[in-house]
């Protein structure tokens, strides 16, 4: 990548990484929007996880005290699930469908009844969190807004949803990267850019973002919170939508 593209993709992984510390979400759609415009889909995919997976993993360090581990071993077990699933159809999707599918994810969500919204806490709950956002991060590369949907109406306060998401956004990245690794194996061309000095300051800037949310997050109260990350996540869903249908046209 050249100096200018570098700088571009050091401040994006910045600034998404410290939206994602803050509302625990929507940075990563940002990102991968990002990514697309200067990677191959599976390239874009490896890159936005390796980035996810330090900003969600330092975000796991820095608010471990107050993550639900039950929830995240529940969780992991739907997504062993998804990943048995995937791993015996090695589908990569085409750019303009996950241009759509990152459109859809935080809209459909808004607009579903609350008698049908899941909780992470309610039985079964968490291991259909897991099979379904892992199966989105393998289709769009994203899954915050679907993972949000299964902790909105609990009574879990802020820093437990952002750590616990954290958590199980660190297994779903992790799954992510050997998934398409092992699909990007078999052309060199998918791999396109994706070279150590640029993973080094993915990693860099995704712990410096995240490390710069935390007093953000802890002067935001609980409703403000809830009320932003719907706000965002419905704009950038739309706009992503948009681009999305205006490829196939």
């Amino acid at each position: 990548m050249a100096v200018t593209v570098l700088s571009f993709f050091a401040l994006l992984v910045v600034s998404t990484s410290f939206i994602a510390g803050v509302f625990g979400m929507a940075g990563g759609m940002i990102l991968m929007g990002g990514l697309l415009m200067l990677l191959p889909v599976a390239g874009a995919m490896m890159l936005h996880g390796i980035t996810q997976l330090a900003s969600n993993g330092w975000r796991a360090v820095l608010w471990r005290e107050h993550a639900e581990r039950r929830i995240v071993l529940r969780y992991s077990l739907g997504l062993l699930a998804a990943a048995g699933l995937f791993s015996l159809i090695s589908f990569v999707p085409d750019q303009r469908l996950v241009y759509i599918l990152l459109g859809l994810a935080p809209v459909v969500p808004l607009l579903m009844p609350d008698r049908f919204v899941p909780r992470a806490t309610a039985r079964g709950g968490a291991e259909c969190c897991g099979f379904i956002c892992t199966a989105m991060q393998l289709v769009s590369g994203v899954s915050g807004p679907m993972l949000d949907v299964y902790f909105v109406h609990t009574d879990i306060g802020r820093r437990a949803i952002v750590a616990t998401k954290a958590c199980c956004q660190v297994l779903t990245h992790t799954t992510k990267i050997v998934y398409f690794g092992m699909l990007a194996s078999v052309s060199a061309h998918e791999t396109d850019g994706l070279t150590i000095p640029v993973v080094a300051i993915a990693l860099a800037a995704a712990v410096l973002g995240t490390t710069l949310a935390r007093p953000v997050l802890d002067r935001l109260s609980d409703k403000r919170f809830r009320d932003y990350t719907r706000y965002i996540l419905l704009s950038i869903g739309l706009i992503y939508l948009a681009r999305g249908i205006s490829g196939y046209l």
